[in-house]
Parts: C-alpha cells; structure tokens; sequence
C-alpha cells in the first residue's frame, strides 16, 4: 500500500511540475516549456539515422510521438520517485528537483536560448520537490500516525486510519485539481497569444508582384484519378523540421541581418522594407532530403518574396566566381538552426528566395512567417531556412551548419527523381487499359523524358504533361494494356543534362536517396 501511494504521489507531483511550467512559460515564451525543451535537446543529440527513421515511419508526426514519449519517461520517473520518497523523504524530494534541474540544461542548452527560457522547468522542479515532500510525508504513515500502527482501535484510536488514509487521498486529490487548473489556465493564455499572432498575421495584405509567374500552361496537369494535384494546396504542404513548438514571430519586430565576408555595406532589412522591394512570383517545387524513393516529402506550391541574389549585390557580395572571399551563405532562424548555401549557386541567376507569400497568402507559421529562404535545386537542408533572421556570409572551411554537423553532405543538389502516383501499391485494377502516372522531378535542370516498364521489361516512354518551368516537377502518364495476375511497375526519368536515374537504392543520408520507384499491383 505505502509503494502505492508513493507512486501516487510522484505522478501528482510530476503532473504539478509541468502544469505549472506550463503557466510559467506564459510570461517566457512556449518553447520554453520542459517537455518542448528537453525534447528539443534530444532531437539535437538524436544519430541521423534515428531521425531519419522516425520521419520516415512517422512523418510530420514525428514531434507527437517525441513529445508522447518525453512524457511517458516522466511519468515513469515520477512513479519510481514516488515509490522512493515514502521510504526515504528527503532523497526522493531531492531527486524530484532533477526533473527541473534536466529541464533547466535542456533550456539553456538551446542555441536560441535565454536566460529566462529556465524558468519554467526551474520553477516547475521546485514545485514538484515540494509537493512530493508533502505528500510523501503523508503516505509514509498512512494506518495511524506511525508505521505498523493498527488501522482502527487498539492504541491507534478508532477510526485514525480511515482519517489519514481519507486525509491523503484529499490532500493528493486537491493537488491534482491545483495543477490541472494551472496548466489548463497555461494552455489558455498561450492560446488567446497565438490566436492573436493569427490575427496580426491575417491582417498582412501581400503587395501584387512586379514579376508575376507565368499562367499555368493547358496540359499541365493530366486528368488522371489518383494523381497528385499539380500545386500543392498550403495544408498538405510537407513539413519537416526540428521545431517541437513552431515559432511565432511578430512581424513588425522582425528583422533580418546581413554580415560577413564580403559584406561591404551590412544590411538590417524589416519586414515592410521586403515587402516595399521589388516582389517576384515563381512556381517552384521543394524537396525535403529526407524524402525516400516514391516518398511524399516533396511538393510545388507558388511563392512569392525578394531575389535574394539582388539583396546581396546591393550589399556588395560577389560571387566565388567574381573574386568574393565566401563560399558558404548560413542562414539563421529565430531558433536557432543554421542552413549553408554555396554562395554560388544562390547568385547564379536562378530564383533564390527571401519568401513572404505562399499561394497567395503570408507565409503560414509552421511554413516559415514571417520569412524564410528557399533555393530552387537544392535539398531543403542546405537552402531552405524557415523563420529566417540572419544571413552570413563565410566559408564551408571555417563553418558546419546543423545538419554538416550530423554528417550530411555539405552541398547537397536535389537528385532527379520519379514517383508513381497512380495505382497505388497492392491496388487491384481491372485487366485492360490502365492509366499509370505520377510525377518526376530534377528543379534547375527540367524533365525531358520519363519511362515506364512491366516487370523489368522493355521501357515504355510515357506522355509527358506540359511543363510549367525547370524548377517545377513535370506530371506523366502511360496508358498500360494490363493483363490478370500480379505486376511489377518501375519508372525512371531523365533530365535535361541527359543523366538517367539511376537503378541503385541509396538511402537518404548523406545527401539524398536514388533508385527507381516501384509498385506491386494486382491485375483482376
């Protein structure tokens, strides 16, 4: 019974902790929270091949699933605390305010942290000490003022144990009602602020581009059943990132920052500055490295922002190729992360954004607001900086961004690759003509041919839809006499350099998966 009631009174305590970090972090800010904390430390410590297995087989709710985790290992943490406090108080107190001290290294371990990012998880570990101390004290005696004392007559007085035993339970019960008040009161707060950085972001209106991008070609994309939509709608967008609690950025305090080698004249632009510039529009399709053969982490959708090539002229930036002394542009978000970008590429002349818009609207929080960078041709990882706030110029010798650090290739060119949409794997089609398409892609390059065969017979050219422009993905289709039984279908595309994929499987570190993707159907 005492082992019971200890592990009671370490799951209150623990479920106290975060409540109350929860409304502390309020006054800080969400992130700082110590499950958002200590889960952002374990991604940056997670082996890449741990991450990328957990995108892989979780997708965009890979941070869920962390954070469920985080706080089954507390509960568990708590449950053994407990147990251990009825039997040694003050120990047991003491390692409760680990649980604080291990939130408090997460915090200020962050590489945007602040100072006061420590408080939740310090105030929340004093209030789990405590409150353990309390209620272990209560459980330590629970029949009668003393262990082994009787539970009712005899020299413990009748009725002492129900007291004690019902004092406990009351006692436990309002902490728990406490915390679940704070924490719901926490949430509360931090959602009528996020709802109001909804708001300031809704009220933005996009100026109209001085380079609009160019209609959608007729054709572009095949009226196919199961085909992907040729732009991406904003919901279905892919997301992959390491933020566990997406940044809201106040855009009328934003700034972005341009230093470094090469920099004659440093640059700090605002938000309105952006958006008073010259704004171009391009259809451009992204690539999330992660993205495995016939993967889902890639999409086109239609952006809008400033040629970042003329912000860094404008600030006397030249180009490797020019005499510039940097080869590597490192971006930095509000959180943190880092990006590099080979200096040459982004000034090369293709359409390397600072984006404001995504169809037609601000930029969604969780895809960047109020700015982020995107590079077409090039891997998310090494071009794509959500919630962007510096830009400097330097060397691939003397910097590793996050990802170079966690041994990803540290240029990183989007690989040309295809995808069969439709049928679906283990799909049952009818024997006759069967539509099979999907999409292919190789930004900066274009598509020039895509093929399909049957069981590792000949190729067969498939269609291919209008193309919207070399940094868009190019929808295909093949109209296949098919036969009863089961069917292996393979694609493969060529780019306009003239390279076919290739055939070898490679997984996805350290700079991109290849291999041609495949589908087993079965033909009634």
């Amino acid at each position: 019974m005492r082992a019971l009631l200890g592990g009671a009174s370490g799951l209150v305590s623990g479920f106290a902790a975060l409540a109350v970090a929860e409304l502390v972090s309020v006054a800080v800010r969400p992130e700082a929270s110590p499950v958002t904390a200590v889960g952002g430390a374990a991604v940056d410590r997670t082996p890449p091949a741990l991450k990328d297995f957990a995108v892989r087989h979780f997708g965009t709710e890979d941070k869920a699933v962390l954070q469920l985790g985080i706080v089954v290992v507390l509960a568990l943490f708590a449950l053994g605390v407990g147990v251990l406090a009825v039997r040694y108080r003050r120990t047991g107190s003491g390692v409760a305010l680990l649980f604080g001290a291990v939130g408090v290294a997460a915090a200020a371990s962050r590489p945007d942290a602040r100072w006061t990012d420590v408080l939740p998880s310090a105030v929340g570990g004093v209030v789990a000490g405590a409150l353990l101390y309390w209620l272990a004290g209560r459980a330590r005696s629970p029949f009668g003022g003393r262990p082994g004392a009787p539970e009712a007559g005899g020299r413990g007085g009748a009725g002492a144990g129900v007291f004690d035993r019902r004092g406990f339970v009351v006692a436990a019960t309002a902490a728990a009602a406490a915390s679940a008040g704070a924490g719901a009161l926490g949430r509360h707060l931090n959602a009528d602020k996020a709802a109001a950085q909804a708001a300031s972001r809704a009220d933005i209106v996009l100026p109209r581009p001085a380079s609009p991008a160019r209609p959608l070609p007729a054709g572009v994309h095949p009226q196919v059943r199961g085909l992907s939509a040729f732009r991406t709608s904003t919901k279905d967008f892919y997301r992959v990132d390491t933020a566990l609690a997406v940044p809201r950025v106040d855009a009328s305090a934003w700034r972005l920052r341009l230093h470094g080698k090469g920099v004659r004249r440093p640059v700090t632009l605002t938000f309105q500055d952006l958006l008073g510039r010259e704004l171009v529009e391009r259809d451009i399709t992204l690539t999330c490295v992660s993205n495995e053969v016939g993967g889902s982490y890639v999409g086109t959708a239609r952006w809008l922002g400033v040629r970042l090539a003329d912000v860094l002229r404008e600030a006397g930036v030249r180009p490797p190729s020019a005499g510039g002394p940097a080869d590597q542009l490192v971006a930095r978000s509000v959180d943190g992360m880092t990006i590099g970008s080979p200096v040459e590429t982004v000034m090369d002349g293709r359409d390397a954004l600072l984006a404001v818009g995504m169809n037609g609207e601000p930029l969604p929080f969780a895809h960047g607001f109020p700015v982020r960078m995107l590079v077409p041709g090039l891997y998310g990882y090494v071009s794509a900086c959500k919630w962007l706030t510096d830009l400097e110029l330097t060397t691939f010798d003397d910097f590793d961004a996050y990802w170079v650090r966690r041994t990803w290739s540290r240029e990183a060119p989007i690989k040309t690759e295809s995808r069969i949409d439709t049928p679906r794997p283990f799909a049952g089609p009818k024997a006759g003509i069967v539509p099979v398409a999907g999409v292919a892609w190789a930004q900066h390059k274009g598509i020039s041919r895509v093929e399909v065969r049957v069981d590792g017979g000949p190729w067969h050219e498939a269609r291919l839809a209008a193309e919207a422009g070399h940094d868009t993905w190019r929808q295909w289709v093949w109209p296949w006499q098919a036969t009863s039984g089961s069917h292996t279908l393979e694609v493969r595309a060529t780019d306009r350099t003239g390279y076919t994929q290739t055939d070898r499987r490679v997984g996805t570190v350290p700079n991109g998966a290849t291999g041609w993707h495949s589908v087993v159907v079965a033909v009634t």
